[in-house]
C-alpha cells in the first residue's frame, strides 16, 4: 500500500500506514504478573528517599526522536490509542484514547498526557542523580518497560511526582496494574523504594 512504513516499538514491530488508522496496543509493554512483582519488590533495595539538590526535568532529554518523523510522545499516543490517524509530521490528528488512570476517554491527543509511571523526580531521589545524562535519557524514553502511559492530562498533573504511599489512581480497580507497573520500573532500573512507598505497594498487590 502506498504511503505504508513499518517501524519497531518496543519490542515488537507494528505497521502504521501514513494518514491511515494503526493499530493500537491497550497496555504498555512488560507488565508482570502479581506473582513476579512480588518477587521484585521483595529483592529492591529499601531506603529512605535522597535529596532533589540538582534535580531538573532537563537533565532526562525526553520526547527523543524515534524514526519516521516520530518523537517517544508520539509512539506511545499511537500504541495506546485506537483509530489514532496522524499527519505525514507523526502527530494525531484524530484518535480516541483511554485512560486507565479514571476511566475518561478523550479525542484530543491535546488532553492526555504520556505519564511516567515512577516519576522522573522519584527517579533522582531514588538513585538516578548518580547516572549519566545518557542513562537518564533512556529511561525517560523507555519503551520497553511498563513507564509509558497515555492518560488524562488533568490526572497525571495531579499525580505530580508522587510515589504510591502520597498518590494512587483514582480507579481503585486498576490499583493492582499500577503496582505492578511501578514495581517493574524499579526493579529494571535498580532504583530504591521506601518504607512507606513499599508498604502501599503490597497493600495494592493484594487487591490482584
Amino acid at each position: 500500500m502506498a504511503g505504508s512504513r513499518t517501524f519497531t516499538v518496543l519490542l515488537a514491530a507494528a505497521v502504521v500506514t501514513a494518514g491511515l488508522t494503526g493499530t493500537a496496543l491497550a497496555t504498555p509493554p512488560g507488565i508482570p504478573s502479581e506473582t513476579t512483582a512480588r518477587s521484585e519488590l521483595a529483592a529492591l533495595t529499601v531506603k529512605a528517599d535522597g535529596s532533589l539538590t540538582g534535580y531538573s526535568r532537563d537533565k532526562f532529554p525526553h520526547w527523543i526522536d524515534q524514526g519516521d518523523s516520530c518523537n517517544t510522545r508520539e509512539v506511545v499516543l499511537k500504541r495506546d490509542g485506537t483509530n489514532v490517524v496522524t499527519g505525514s509530521d507523526c502527530a494525531p490528528t484524530s484518535g480516541r484514547w483511554y485512560s486507565p488512570y479514571d476511566g475518561a476517554t478523550w479525542t484530543a491527543a491535546s488532553d492526555v498526557d504520556i505519564d511516567h509511571v515512577v516519576p522522573l523526580a522519584d527517579a533522582w531521589r531514588t538513585g538516578a542523580s548518580s547516572w549519566t545524562t545518557a542513562q537518564r535519557q533512556a529511561y525517560a524514553n523507555d519503551l520497553s518497560d511498563p513507564q509509558l502511559i497515555a492518560v488524562t492530562d488533568n490526572v497525571n498533573q495531579e499525580k505530580g511526582d508522587a510515589s504510591p504511599d502520597e498518590w494512587k489512581p483514582p480507579l481503585t480497580s486498576y490499583w493492582c496494574t499500577y503496582a505492578e507497573m511501578w514495581i517493574a520500573v524499579k526493579y529494571r532500573w535498580k532504583l530504591t523504594v521506601n518504607s512507606a512507598e513499599k508498604a502501599a505497594l503490597t497493600d495494592m498487590l493484594d487487591r490482584c
